[in-house]
Formats: C-alpha cells, structure tokens, sequence
C-alpha cells in the first residue's frame, strides 16, 4: 500500500471514531465544559504513561511548545461547543454544522500560508454550507444549536490548519501530549470556578459510573488513537482535504444517531436535502483528491 493511501485509510479510520464522538457525548449526561475536561483528563494520563513507557516525547523551545499548548486550548473549544451543540440540538444537528469545516478551512488556510485562494475548493464547501442552510431555516427548533455547532467548526478549521503545520517536523506523539495538557490547563480553571460557584450543583461536576465507561472510551479510542491517526495522515495530506473527508462524519455518526437514538422521527425534509448536498461535496473532493495524487506520480 502506497503512503498516501495508507493516509487515506487513516483518515477514514479516524473519521468514522470522530462519528462515534456524537453519540457517545450524548450517552454522558454531563455538560459540554464538564464532558470536555474528563475527556481531556483522561487523555492526558494516557498520553502521559504512553510517554513513559515508548519515551518518544521531543523536547522543544518555548516558543513551540507554548504554540502546541494554545492550540490544544482551540481543540478543547471546539469539542466544549461541539458538545454544547449536541446538548441544545441532537446529534445529528451538531455533526452537520461540523461540516461546515471544510467551507472555513479553505478560506482561512490561503490567508494563514498567503496563497492563492482555491475557488473550486470554495464552491465545494459551499455545498456543505448549503446544506446547513436549508436545515436552519426550515428547522427553527435547533437554530441555538445550530449556531454554537458553527463555532466549533470555526475552531476546527483553525486547529486543523495549525497541526498541519506542526506535523512537518514535530513528531505525532508529542503534538498529542502537549496539545491534550494546553486543553486541560485551559478548561481547569473554569471547573475550579463551577466548583466553588454557589449557583451551581455540584453533582453536576461529578460523572456517574456509565459517565465514566463511556468517557474512557471517547479518550481512549476516539481521542488518543484516532488524534494518532488523523496526525499522521495530515503528513501525506492537506487540511482542506482532511476536512472535507471530515464531512462524512455526519454521515457516519447520523447513522448511529438513528439506530440508536432514533432521531430521524426529529427531523425534516430540509435535513435530508442538507446531507444529500454534503455527501456530494465530499464526493466530489475525494475524486479530486485521487486524481491530483495521479497526476503527481506521473
């Protein structure tokens, strides 16, 4: 198998963990900020005796290092609102704002690198904007969640962007340590002030047993291991392409969604002429993807 297809079966591989996201944040009962910060903890110890046993962590100065503390904050944005999202709308909803992504990065990534903008990348982001679109106007019930599953793919794109840049010569592992510890130090600060705020119960800091065995598998299998996959493919690929194949985690994570939870009885026509027009988006991308690859080992 080739590298870059290899990176491919990464990336699906990390896709479909990144769709289980959903259903596994809706399963917690805890808040999105308390969901993310058990998560991250439980990341960190991982990654942490990881560390220890494989000694594969670099060191680096401190400019780079505060770097990848930062933009593990923006990751621990973008899953507080993801989660948020999930909470105000379903599941459903938040993982087809999460598409949007694709339509952010290729905006933002020629701004960051001050390059060309690639308007063929734009228009096929637009499709998944259109998409959210016609969910959002037809259904009034979830424009809250609507909106705050924007803004965690407004951080997605900037994190993807970044860690691309990180991947070209700091190593997978240390990306994932230091990241997951910039989120933890960034959301503890908020715990420490839900704890001692006399308006909030809290109980509501504190995870049931089931909490604890669902958020052990969101840290292990779709944090650690699939933060190791997507980081390893964004060597081979671009961040726009990431985002994009990420589109096909409302596919993915939708269809768990109604097995599980039943929410196509929720939802609309407008919700499924939105993820016809996402799926052709990503179809399209990935066409586009493998024959630039061709032409480039011509």
């Amino acid at each position: 198998m080739s590298t870059f297809k290899k990176a491919l079966v990464q990336l699906h591989i990390f896709v479909f963990l990144a769709g289980l996201t959903g259903s596994l944040g809706f399963l917690i009962k805890l808040n999105g900020l308390v969901l993310v910060f058990y998560r991250i903890l439980i990341t960190v110890i991982v990654l942490f005796l990881l560390a220890l046993f494989r000694k594969n962590v670099n060191s680096y100065n401190l400019k780079t290092k505060l770097s990848l503390l930062g933009t593990g904050a923006i990751i621990a944005l973008h899953w507080v609102c993801f989660y948020q999202s999930i909470k105000l709308a379903n599941v459903s909803i938040a993982l087809v704002c999460f598409s949007s992504t694709s339509l952010l990065s290729s905006s933002i990534e020629p701004l960051w690198k001050h390059a060309k903008i690639q308007w063929s990348e734009i228009l096929i982001g637009s499709l998944s904007l259109l998409g959210i679109l016609l969910i959002f106007h037809f259904d009034t019930q979830f424009r809250m969640g609507i909106i705050v599953g924007l803004f965690s793919a407004f951080f997605a794109a900037i994190f993807s962007i970044i860690n691309k840049r990180f991947t070209h010569y700091i190593n997978v592992q240390t990306i994932q340590l230091y990241e997951m510890t910039g989120g933890f130090l960034f959301l503890l600060p908020f715990i420490v002030f839900l704890g001692f705020n006399t308006g909030f119960n809290p109980i509501d800091l504190v995870p049931t047993s089931m909490d604890w065995f669902w958020l052990s598998i969101l840290a292990i299998a779709c944090t650690v291991w699939s933060n190791h996959l997507m980081l390893s493919s964004l060597k081979h690929i671009s961040a726009f392409t990431l985002n994009v194949t990420l589109n096909l985690e409302p596919v993915y994570g939708i269809i768990l969604a109604f097995i599980l939870f039943k929410e196509q009885k929720q939802l609309g026509l407008s919700f499924y002429a939105g993820i016809f027009c996402i799926i052709i988006s990503v179809l399209i991308q990935m066409k586009r993807v493998v024959k630039q690859n061709r032409i480039h080992q011509v």
